[in-house]
């Protein structure tokens, strides 16, 4: 069996997004030939709550190699923050060791982070071990371009630097890469089209999917967290996660289509109510609403509720089990592919997705689920989401018409392509193309 060493400084029993990536690849590589060894951070690395919860997901099974990330508590006082800041060096030499230590046939690392990516060419020019990069999110993006840390989500001078360290990196880190993964084609081809000279690099889109599994442990946990009465009679709508700066212009189409709605058949809209979880992605102290505000300039704030602090993972899956009908508020970037599609396939609950047409939620959703249970409303830069308030508003009438607890028409297919187990497979045919190449 073959052995990858998986560089990913997000792990349980942190709560970010970017945690459930090796989670949900590394347990089941070993079915492939690959023994992984995952090295992440030591829990008192990460600055928010832990979620015990979800670190109970984890095999113990999978060996998990954890390392001390520079305390936060005197970074912060130079203005460093960053996680990959602060994990580098120590990565770095737990990386060397186990390198050193073990036959390592190829290391694969996460980002974002981005910074912990500039270990693979460290390793390959020392050992000679090749290494894969895998984008979670755009290496150079939005950040520090349209939207960043200033007044109202605008650039400031930090994300302007972080935009520019980022950008200065990207080509030696992605062009000793022995391959590329994405969670997209697009987030690669972005890469690409501003690298010409990587298109020869082998690739692979590699969604950040669902484990199944998940689900059937939150059915079994009873009682849990309610944070509505599924049974008052009313249509319960839920979004779970972030909503990113350039997502706000798709969030104000859907609360402008409510209140078309209100308008044409107040009845219906009545019934509706629309609650937000996690919307600020931050779990510390009490973070400012991105919703309610938006919502009450609106006028439809008494039908929108927000808990804005990021919710643990299993409450999340509890949550889209419990709600009538889900929302997923996508954003103006064509790559954007949200890690909450697949969890919300599998929830099977009715579902209104508004997306830029190129973003692969679109195609997925298209091709694998059917209306009047799933309604995708997609735009793109030359007809903006707001040409598109009429067509939102008549999916959420559809929603709010639709029986409670209707079984979306989720294909099995589009389940069991995009579970955990299946996606570990793709990886795996990536890591013996470049072990092989190596």
């Amino acid at each position: 069996m073959r052995r990858v060493l998986m560089l990913s400084p997000h792990f349980p029993p942190d709560s970010s997004a970017a945690t459930h990536r090796v989670r949900l690849l590394a347990p089941h590589l070993p079915e492939y030939g690959w023994e992984p060894i995952v090295v992440t951070a030591e829990p008192d690395g990460y600055e928010g709550p832990l979620d015990v919860d979800l670190a109970a997901l984890v095999p113990s099974s999978l060996r998990v190699v954890r390392c001390r990330a520079w305390s936060s508590d005197w970074t912060r006082r130079a203005g460093i923050g960053d996680l990959g800041l602060r994990l580098l060096v120590p990565a770095l030499r737990a990386c060397a060791a186990l390198v050193k230590r073990e036959h390592v046939d190829a290391v694969f690392i996460t980002t974002y982070p981005i910074y912990t990516a500039a270990i693979g060419p460290m390793l390959k020019r020392a050992y000679g071990v090749p290494y894969v990069i895998d984008l979670q999110d755009p290496w150079v993006g939005a950040w520090g371009r349209e939207v960043g840390g200033g007044p109202n989500g605008a650039p400031d001078v930090k994300s302007r630097l972080s935009r520019g360290t980022a950008a200065w990196i990207e080509r030696p880190v992605l062009g000793g890469a022995g391959a590329i993964t994405a969670v997209s084609a697009r987030t690669y081809q972005d890469v690409f089209d501003r690298w010409p000279a990587l298109r020869d690099r082998p690739s692979a889109a590699i969604p950040i999917g669902v484990e199944p599994s998940d689900f059937e442990t939150v059915a079994a946990r009873q009682p849990r967290m309610r944070h509505f009465d599924p049974a008052d009679g009313l249509v319960h709508l839920c979004s779970v996660g972030t909503i990113l700066p350039m997502g706000v212009e798709v969030l104000s189409a859907v609360l402008n289509a409510v209140a078309d709605l209100r308008r044409r058949c107040p009845q219906v809209a009545g019934r509706l109510r629309l609650h937000f979880f996690g919307t600020s992605n931050e779990r510390a102290g009490t973070p400012a609403d991105r919703v309610r505000p938006i919502a009450d300039a609106i006028g439809v704030g008494d039908l929108v509720t927000e808990h804005a602090a990021r919710v643990n993972y299993l409450e999340a899956v509890g949550i889209q089990q419990d709600a009538h009908a889900l929302i997923l508020i996508g954003s103006n970037e064509p790559h954007y592919t949200a890690s909450r599609l697949y969890p919300a396939l599998v929830a099977r609950r009715p579902l209104l997705a508004v997306y830029h047409d190129a973003s692969s939620v679109v195609d997925v959703l298209r091709r694998e689920t059917r209306p009047p249970t799933v309604r995708v409303v997609s735009f793109t830069d030359r007809e903006p989401v707001g040409a598109r308030v009429t067509e939102i508003g008549a999916a959420l009438q559809a929603l709010g018409e639709c029986p409670q607890y209707v079984a979306a028409d989720v294909s099995d297919r589009a389940i069991a392509e995009h579970s955990a187990r299946t996606l570990a497979g793709r990886l795996a045919d990536v890591l013996n193309r470049v072990a092989h190449a190596a």
